[in-house]
């Protein structure tokens, strides 16, 4: 079985809205672009590190129509290696509607998007999610996913849309990696999907080591 891994770029508040332009996703929201300032060759190599072994893509449909713009004409230029690679693989597109899939290589999953999901980590060995927060809540809530690089920036926005934004269920990850950072403040945290859900306790049962009469 494959791997489904999800990128995201996100703030310290954890919006992970329009990190990339004004016209990504402007709807009621006036900071998009916020990821740019932000950027550094760091956190770049890291970026191109992490799409390693990529041998599919799954986008939701505004990533995808961005993405579609954008790649197929980007290759010789700065940005080869990634455009190469997204033009070299196979595009799948969650969208309840009709995309434009004129991006060689796309295809259009099915209804059910669980199961298409499924279908694709047999397929796949490393599936790549970029983005495509309304398909993230998807994944999150039927925790179709393995691993999650999230890359929190250093700034707070208070509105926008969240990584975690009405997709979340309780799930247990755990650090894969040892937390890495960027001289702008960018820090890079890798978690791989855990077995069960999480579990309580009490701060000051004896195993914590606190005493209540202290």
């Amino acid at each position: 079985m494959g791997l489904v891994d999800i990128e995201l770029f996100a703030t310290l508040d954890l919006v992970g809205q329009a990190p990339g332009g004004p016209d990504e996703d402007p709807d009621g929201f006036p900071f998009g672009g916020w990821q740019a300032p932000l950027l550094d060759d760091v956190v770049g190599a890291q970026v191109d590190a992490a799409y390693a072994g990529t041998d599919a893509l799954l986008l939701g449909r505004r990533t995808y129509d961005i993405f579609a713009a954008y790649w197929p004409h980007q290759e010789g230029g700065t940005d080869d290696s990634i455009a190469a690679l997204f033009n070299r693989v196979p595009k799948y597109v969650a969208s309840r509607g009709t995309p434009d899939l004129s991006w060689a290589g796309s295809t259009r999953l099915g209804p059910d998007l669980p199961a298409a999901v499924r279908e694709l980590r047999d397929r796949h060995e490393h599936v790549k999610v970029v983005g495509s927060l309304n398909l993230v809540q998807t994944l999150l809530r039927e925790k179709l996913f393995d691993r999650l690089d999230l890359w929190v920036h250093p700034i707070v926005l208070g509105v926008g849309k969240k990584v975690f934004d009405g997709g979340a269920v309780p799930t247990n990850v755990t650090l894969l990696e040892p937390p890495a950072s960027g001289p702008k403040g960018v820090v890079r945290l890798r978690y791989g999907l855990a077995d069960g859900v999480p579990a309580t306790g009490d701060m000051a049962a004896p195993d914590r080591g606190l005493d209540r009469e202290a």
